[in-house]
């Protein structure tokens, strides 16, 4: 029966096709009339919804505050820089934020975005021991609101358009503002706890390098203590400052020993007959000096004008021979005093000779003492140096951490549209459902109009 019902219906003239429309016309025009009222009923009676749309400029993060900022990054360019910024940008529509939306407009008291699920019918008669739990208000809000946000990312620019739909417009304005400055609070938020987190791991480490550094200072000293390395004033050892010390002595000390061996060889060679050749080496011996002299001058004068038997060149000479004698017993004192410090400045040189010869001896056992010393300051200033990096390094993470340098801008305030974003208009939706249910209506005429004349034929062959 099947196979035959087949047959008929390949056999079917395509003429009678405009019968059935004929015949099913009216049925038509009035499924047609339905679906347009129906439809235009939907749109009077169903929630209106507003969208409203704001442009945000979401910058890359690459500011430098302080030099080796934490959040400094090197310039990106290319894919790199839209990951970047589409990485911020997915954070507006994260869970920390929409949760931080819901709470501070208090989603999870407005019906729209929170129904409290009624007891059914036959639950509320039959009654349930269990109790049940109270639902997440906010939660189930947040849920909700992430049907009602989109976010469009423009490739070409950091440029991100940020879609809400509501059911009034105030509401959708407000919520659009909100994520906003939620996002701001937790882009600042997370910086803030990135940097907290960096100073509290470097300050525990802090700790155990500022242990190390005192160790190392302390193995220095204790090396020099024990091993008998004290140090002056500029930190180099005592025993070097003094070998640099008693070498200057010495240098010092020969030439006061040249300079006084060569008065003692001057006195000791000096004449006394002629004053002019007399080293001068104290005032007295100056005065003698000019005062022999004058009285040579005086006797030569007096030989020639009175001859050599004058009473006046006898008394001349006589007072001459006399100071000539003081002279030379003048002399003869500063010899002797020539020698005396002659002879202690000999004495000083000998001296420091063997302090030098002694320091020396001690500065070689001391060789390997101060190499060894030189390897514990060059750790021990390592590990200063570290500890006062990372010192200088948590100071600067903690200020920072009180600076938010978040490049996020409004371009485009969120402004009233101009209409509602669902349902469309009722004329568009009436025409659309007269459309639709004169497709319907046709539709289902060919179908009553096939299934009779599919079973007219069935009929005449039973007969026949």
């Amino acid at each position: 029966m099947t196979i035959e019902r087949v047959g008929d219906f390949l056999e079917v003239d395509l003429r009678r096709i405009f019968v059935w429309l004929k015949s099913g016309f009216k049925f038509t025009i009035v499924i047609s009339l339905l679906c347009a009222f129906a439809a235009a009923a939907y749109g009077l009676l169903a929630p209106r919804y507003y969208s409203v749309s704001t442009d945000v400029m979401v910058g890359p993060v690459n500011m430098q505050v302080i030099n080796n900022d934490l959040y400094a990054q090197p310039t990106q360019q290319g894919e790199g820089q839209r990951l970047a910024v589409s990485n911020r940008a997915r954070l507006m529509t994260s869970g920390n934020v929409l949760m931080r939306v819901v709470q501070n407009l208090k989603l999870g008291e407005d019906p729209e975005f929170y129904k409290p699920a009624s007891q059914g019918f036959i639950s509320s008669l039959l009654g349930s021991s269990s109790p049940r739990t109270a639902p997440d208000v906010n939660l189930a809000a947040l849920k909700v609101l992430q049907t009602k946000i989109s976010l469009d990312l423009d490739d070409r620019s950091f440029i991100v358009r940020l879609s809400v739909t509501a059911q009034s417009v105030d509401k959708a304005i407000a919520i659009a503002k909100a994520i906003i400055e939620a996002f701001n609070a937790e882009l600042a938020n997370t910086e803030s706890e990135t940097a907290s987190r960096a100073a509290k791991a470097l300050d525990d480490r802090l700790t155990d390098l500022k242990k190390d550094a005192l160790a190392a200072e302390e193995a220095v000293e204790t090396y020099k203590r024990s091993h008998g390395l004290a140090t002056g004033e500029n930190g180099q050892l005592v025993s070097v400052q003094t070998m640099s010390q008693t070498n200057a002595q010495i240098l010092a000390a020969r030439n006061r020993v040249i300079e006084a061996q060569t008065n003692y060889n001057t006195l000791l060679h000096a004449s006394d007959s002629a004053a002019a050749t007399i080293p001068v080496t104290s005032d007295s011996l100056r005065e003698l000096k000019l005062r022999a002299g004058a009285l040579e001058q005086q006797l030569s004068s007096l030989q020639m004008v009175y001859g050599l038997r004058h009473p006046s060149i006898a008394r001349t000479q006589s007072e001459l021979n006399s100071v000539r004698e003081q002279i030379k017993n003048e002399l003869q004192r500063a010899t002797n005093t020539a020698r005396t410090e002659l002879d202690r400045a000999n004495q000083a040189l000998k001296s420091l000779s063997s302090n030098m010869a002694d320091l020396e001896k001690s500065t070689f056992n001391d060789a390997q003492s101060q190499v060894e010393l030189r390897d514990l300051q060059r750790q021990a200033q390592a590990r200063t140096e570290i500890y006062e990096n990372f010192l200088v390094r948590v100071r600067q993470i903690s200020e920072r951490e009180m600076i938010t340098t978040d490049t996020v801008k409004v371009v485009t305030a969120p402004l009233p549209p101009s209409g509602r974003s669902w349902p469309p208009g009722t004329p568009l939706l009436f025409v659309v459902g007269a459309v639709l249910g004169l497709i319907i209506g046709i539709g289902l005429s060919l179908i009553r109009g096939l299934y009779g004349d599919i079973n007219s034929k069935s009929v005449t062959r039973v007969e026949e």
